[in-house]
């Protein structure tokens, strides 16, 4: 006999199957390999103490602060851990119980139910000279060659913006920006380029949106977050999907002095506020798209928050954007100029992708390919 521990299997039932396991237990055992984890703000202390000999019932655990069982505090920060079959045991039982916990119960059952998406690359063209990084920066006849390189070494998606939105960065004039776009837009309608990827337009200025639009773009990425009713109405209009963007500020004051009292509390609430909106003007949320907005009024703790709890944002069951290509947070991690940021890029992309990303906003689209294809293949 021979004993060794395995590592993380991404795909457990494939796993499962491939032992020889019979089908009807496959479903089952793959519940018990997934550990889940969730952290649990201001819980009432009664509820703590039911929940936590709820879960060591069935074998999960609660852990709470010294003074829970004897009630110190009204209410208390936990941890509930379990494998996914527990959580389930758990969420229905405290379906039944008081002090919140059947709140808990509901809102546990959302997770359980998430779903998963392929993972796509979207690449990066910006029609302007302003953009932070100049390797993205096409104009005109250029940018359509640049599209059809992207499109030839991997991209699903094509971004495509003519307004900075670095920090600093100064407002663009609509017609401004109407003009750098316009040719784009064009060529992508003439070339019927449209049908060898998805067009993205980067903007939220609703004559741009539209022209973009009409011109065959089927998604509208908005940096701030569908604030004007107008480019949700416009998705609705031509059926295109949309990405929102959590930003607090705007380019010209978001990152000065960045501060959250839960970066995950607050930019949670945000999207649950922000998809409510979109469904109310029409939107079915399959058609939504979630973006934390990496560097975008967040400092370098906020963002590595963001990204290694980035699963909790696939909860609420639209697809999941990152989007933190060669971005300032890599220099303060390990000072880098802007052209050698490729390999922090994809370190912080892959592991996006891994806690629930399935939309990678990269500039280097060939690189991003290989590095997905590699971690791919361990399944």
């Amino acid at each position: 006999m021979q004993l060794y521990q395995l590592g993380t299997i991404a795909d457990k039932k494939n796993a499962l199957k491939t032992l020889g396991v019979q089908s009807g237990g496959i479903g089952i055992m793959a519940k018990k390999m997934e550990l889940m984890t969730f952290y649990i703000r201001e819980l009432r202390t009664p509820a703590a103490n039911i929940l936590k000999q709820d879960a060591l019932s069935i074998g999960a655990e609660l852990a709470v602060p010294g003074g829970v069982i004897t009630c110190e505090k009204p209410v208390s920060d936990c941890m509930l851990m379990g494998t996914r079959k527990q959580i389930e045991i758990l969420a229905t039982k405290e379906l039944a119980q008081p002090f919140g916990l059947k709140t808990l119960a509901g809102e546990l059952q959302r997770f359980l139910q998430k779903k998963s998406y392929p993972v796509r690359i979207m690449g990066v063209l910006n029609a302007n000279e302003d953009s932070f990084y100049a390797g993205s920066r096409f104009m005109a006849e250029d940018a359509v060659a640049q599209i059809g390189q992207m499109i030839e070494a991997g991209a699903d998606i094509i971004d495509i913006g003519a307004v900075s939105s670095r920090p600093g960065a100064e407002p663009v004039e609509g017609a401004v920006e109407l003009e750098r776009i316009k040719p784009i837009c064009d060529a992508v309608a003439s070339e019927t380029l449209y049908e060898r990827a998805v067009f993205s337009i980067d903007s939220y200025t609703p004559e741009v949106v539209e022209y973009a639009l009409k011109s065959g773009f089927s998604l509208i990425n908005d940096i701030t977050g569908a604030a004007d009713d107008a480019i949700i109405e416009l998705a609705v209009k031509y059926g295109a999907r949309l990405c929102i963007m959590h930003m607090q500020g705007s380019p010209q004051t978001m990152q000065e002095r960045p501060h959250y009292e839960d970066v995950m509390v607050e930019v949670s609430d945000f999207f649950e506020e922000r998809i409510a909106k979109c469904e109310s003007l029409g939107m079915k949320r399959e058609d939504i798209i979630l973006d934390v907005g990496i560097g975008f009024g967040k400092t370098v703790e906020h963002n590595l928050t963001l990204i290694k709890n980035m699963q909790h944002f696939t909860h609420f069951g639209c697809e999941v954007l990152i989007g933190a290509s060669r971005k300032s947070m890599i220099d303060k991690i390990i000072p880098t100029q802007t052209e050698a940021r490729l390999p922090g890029t994809l370190a912080i992309h892959l592991k996006a992708v891994e806690n629930g990303a399935s939309i990678v906003r990269c500039h280097d689209v060939a690189e991003h390919r290989q590095a997905l294809a590699v971690w791919s293949a361990f399944g």
